[in-house]
């Protein structure tokens, strides 16, 4: 019989094993062995059933075996020593407080998904582990981070075959009360919530709920509450579920009612308030608004609370296409702002001008959402070296004038977070290398540049840990595929050829990630008798295991799936080849020990930076990659292999995927098998083991979310705070004035004349070229410019490359007309075709940089004719 209704019932836990709930509630227990030890002893089969969760671990174990562990000393010295250690690591003194004084005293974080660990399914890809890694990461560095995001009640899918291979999405209902959180409540014990007005005088509401991972409080928006209607119940329903308006309200609740929850969570508990905001993705960018809403109560004009609320906002994009980013109907976005709905004491032209598409190629009937978070952040950033370029070259057009390399786009490259997912067999290796403390220091912090004790550990060892990883992967491969074939509707007589599916001692391919068409799923396929060849091979066999979703929406993503399903179905080939269905974070945490070689092979530069194979690398695991992302930035032959690609613009999209794959199978069969199964005088493969070895000391250190999170706090957060602090409602209304001001009078700005000392097209290197230029500047003072000389060597078509840039200074006064001369060395330090160009820009102490108005004036044709422009 069905129940009628649901509760949840707590365990009452006798009075010495409370600090088990303490330990249960902070999801520290997700990246801290010792603890997750802890849990396992209370009850080993429980703990299992529980599925790693000691919340619902704590709601089943039974009332005597409680009292048993009660009075069970040496159970009760290790909970004691777990919880001492729970509350050094909350409140002790860690990197960031032993920083320099300046830094933010907090920073808000919003991403529209977070992946904390399979107890909170909140997540579907790359973006929300990159976001738990995160606040993860700051939390081990004691940066005082708030993290706020939705908490969707059907979390993302989970995902089964059909007998035919089609994937079929289940969509669970989630409990909060279930899972590792707790109600924010206000003083009078009522829940806190925070409410958005919608159009026709109804509301969205929300409670907030808390997910305290380690250090760092984690908020998460639930509009499933009884005041609100049926359709804003179901708001927060699924992750990257309904039509447009659906996904506009969650994102108006994340940003605009993330920032409420940040108020009222700091009025209720004491936490300092944020002066930086950083928004992770586009999603949550409303934030902008309702904080230049907040200064407006205050007294603020928009233009002047436009500028206070940039110097303190970082925006982060992830998306290397325009397709990725989410865009709305203007007239969508209009109907739920201004006076009939949220933020009515905003004009909503100047809301919908944040978003809109005004450069050339943009459409410009729709709202960006990456746009907005640009126009409403004063530093942003890409996720890998290649992406910080891509991007730049992406939204050129709100800089026009300036080339691509100067749009104020920077680069933070991903990091994950190794005590997740690093094995406690790697662990437990460099805990005996070099300590305890040690290992958890360089796994966290990761201040070093190598991991140089890698290097001391004896091959034997390397060898024995990657065979007894490879082993577990092969146990956990059977058990997951003989529960998808029962799902897929085969009993138990038709599987007895699961107990041979993979070898323990043969050549493991990992391939698990979302399935857009980009990622190419099924390049493997492009050739299948040459894969059959190298899954078969008699000496040198490979096997693979793949795993990963299609987004509900995308029929093309599953036919990828299904592909790939009936392939691995062949009995000729499925005890070499596997699909693993529903993957997550529990899964990855097996898949990336277990496998040689991790496989990546996206269209190039699609792949912002592609976290996985860094996953990998820091259990000895080689990489096996297109040269995108974060491998395009750090491969070395020492640890591991790139793949070639032919993405030039002449060649079509199935001849690049022919040629590409064949590179693919080539790698595979002349130099990645033979090298992992030849051996050495003791033998073992001792050229693979150098190459783990590799790996773990050189790419170890660097693919750390410790080492990415210093840098977001270097290089980003600290000048945000700066700004922010430099932008006092005064200083913001000068600047907004001065910006006004400047860009009215930009029109009359301009280069009259140029000339330089140089009397021959032919200087020598090492020589100085005197360079005097006029300028008129109209209503603007020499204060509110800075005329600069650009030079550099020059291409076929004359433009500048990795161009030199010279700040040129007045001199004298201005001649009858006005106008200003100014003058300067250009050092001539390169040889070959060498120019220079002269340019005019704003200058005001408060920008972040040259670019940021997008205003720029550099010499007229006429003036370009007679100035002799190119050296040869």
């Amino acid at each position: 019989m069905k129940a009628i209704r649901r509760f949840t019932v707590r365990p009452v836990l006798p009075d010495p094993l409370r600090p088990l709930s303490d330990l249960a509630r902070n999801l520290r227990w997700s990246w801290h062995a010792e603890t997750r030890d802890l849990f396992q002893s209370v009850c080993p089969e429980g703990w299992a059933g529980a599925g790693g969760d000691p919340v619902r671990l704590l709601g089943s174990v039974r009332p005597d075996r409680l009292a048993e562990l009660a009075g069970d000393r040496r159970f009760l010295r290790r909970l004691t020593a777990a919880a001492d250690d729970l509350d050094d690591y909350l409140t002790g003194d860690r990197w960031y407080q032993e920083q320099a004084a300046g830094l933010p005293a907090a920073v808000a974080y919003f991403s529209p998904e977070f992946g904390i660990t399979a107890a909170l399914p909140q997540y579907s890809g790359g973006l929300g582990i990159l976001a738990g890694d995160h606040l993860k990461a700051a939390s081990d560095l004691g940066v005082p981070l708030i993290g706020v995001g939705l908490l969707y009640r059907h979390g993302y899918f989970r995902q089964t075959l059909s007998r035919d291979g089609w994937q079929q999405e289940h969509y669970p209902v989630l409990d909060p009360n279930e899972l590792p959180l707790t109600q924010l409540k206000e003083a009078d014990g009522t829940p806190a919530q925070v409410s958005l007005a919608l159009p026709g005088g109804r509301a969205l509401r929300a409670r907030v709920w808390l997910a305290q991972v380690g250090r760092v409080p984690l908020l998460l928006l639930d509009s499933d509450v009884e005041e609100n209607e049926l359709g804003e119940r179901g708001v927060t329903d699924r992750l990257y579920g309904g039509g447009s308006e659906h996904r506009l309200l969650q994102e108006m609740l994340l940003g605009i009612g993330g920032v409420r929850a940040v108020r009222t969570y700091c009025r209720l508990t004491g936490h300092p308030e944020p002066e930086v905001f950083h928004t992770n993705e586009g999603h949550a960018g409303f934030l902008g608004l309702e904080r230049i809403a907040e200064l407006c109560a205050d007294g603020l004009d928009f233009d002047a609370a436009l500028e206070a609320v940039r110097g303190g906002t970082v925006f982060t994009t992830h998306t290397p296409v325009p397709a990725g980013i989410d865009r709305f109907d203007r007239e969508l976005v209009g109907r739920h702002f201004g006076p009939d709905a949220e933020l009515p004491g905003i004009d909503v032209q100047r809301v919908l001008a944040l978003g809109m598409e005004t450069y050339p190629g943009g459409e410009p009937n729709l709202f960006n959402m990456a746009v907005m978070g640009l126009r409403l952040a004063q530093r942003a950033n890409g996720v890998s070296l290649l992406h910080g370029q891509v991007s730049r070259n992406m939204f050129a057009g709100l800089w026009p004038g300036f080339d691509a390399e100067e749009v104020p786009i920077t680069s933070v490259t991903n990091g994950v977070h190794a005590p997740t997912w690093v094995a406690p067999e790697v662990l437990r290796l460099g805990v005996r290398q070099i300590g305890a403390q040690r290992t958890e220091d360089a796994l966290s912090v990761g201040r070093s540049e190598r991991w140089d004790a890698v290097a001391d550990i004896p091959d034997q060892e390397i060898w024995e840990l990657r065979r007894t990883l490879r082993e577990q992967l092969v146990l956990e491969v059977r058990e997951r595929l003989r529960a998808s074939w029962r799902q897929r509707g085969a009993g138990d007589a038709e599987l007895g050829w699961i107990d041979g599916v993979l070898d323990p001692d043969v050549l493991t391919i990992g391939f698990a990630r979302r399935v857009p068409s980009y990622k190419r799923l099924t390049l493997m396929l492009r050739d299948r008798d040459r894969l059959m060849e190298l899954l078969l091979h008699p000496e040198r066999p490979v096997q693979i295991v793949v795993a990963g979703k299609a987004h509900p929406a995308d029929d093309g993503g599953k036919r990828l799936v299904q592909e790939l399903v009936r392939f691995a179905d062949d009995p000729r080939v499925r005890h070499r080849i596997v699909f693993l269905p529903d993957y997550g974070m529990a899964m990855a945490q097996k898949l990336y020990p277990g496998c040689d070689i991790w496989l990546n092979n996206p269209l190039r530069p699609l792949e912002a930076c592609g976290t996985s194979g860094m996953k990998a690398a820091l259990n000895g695991c080689l990489n096996l990659s297109v040269l995108d992302g974060w491998w395009d930035e750090w491969f070395q032959p020492d640890f591991g292999w790139a793949i070639p690609t032919a993405d030039g613009a002449g060649t079509d999209a199935d001849r690049r995927d022919d040629i590409e794959a064949a590179a693919l199978y080539d790698l595979l069969e002349q130099r990645i098998t033979p090298r992992f199964y030849e051996r050495g005088r003791a033998g073992l493969p001792d050229r693979w083991i150098e190459m783990v070895r590799q790996t773990l000391s050189l790419l170890g250190p660097k693919v750390l979310a410790g080492r990415m999170v210093r840098e977001y706090v270097d290089r980003l957060y600290a000048p945000a705070a700066r700004a922010h602090r430099a932008l006092t409602p005064d200083t913001a209304r000068d600047l907004a004035g001065w910006k006004a001001r400047v860009r009215a009078a930009w029109p009359g700005v301009s280069v009259d004349h140029v000339e330089t000392t140089a009397t021959t097209a032919t200087v020598e290197l090492g020589g100085t070229v005197g360079l005097r230029v006029r300028v008129g500047l109209g209503e603007l003072s020499p204060d509110d410019v800075e005329v600069q000389a650009v030079s550099g060597r020059v291409d076929e078509e004359d433009r500048i490359t990795d161009a030199t840039v010279v700040s040129l200074k007045p001199a004298g006064t201005p001649d009858l007309e006005g106008r200003l001369l100014y003058e300067g060395p250009l050092s001539l330090d390169r040889t070959g075709p060498y120019g220079y160009t002269v340019r005019i820009l704003p200058a005001h102490p408060l920008l972040s940089s040259a670019a940021e108005l997008g205003l720029v004036t550099v010499p007229s044709q006429e003036v370009v004719e007679g100035a002799g422009m190119v050296l040869r």
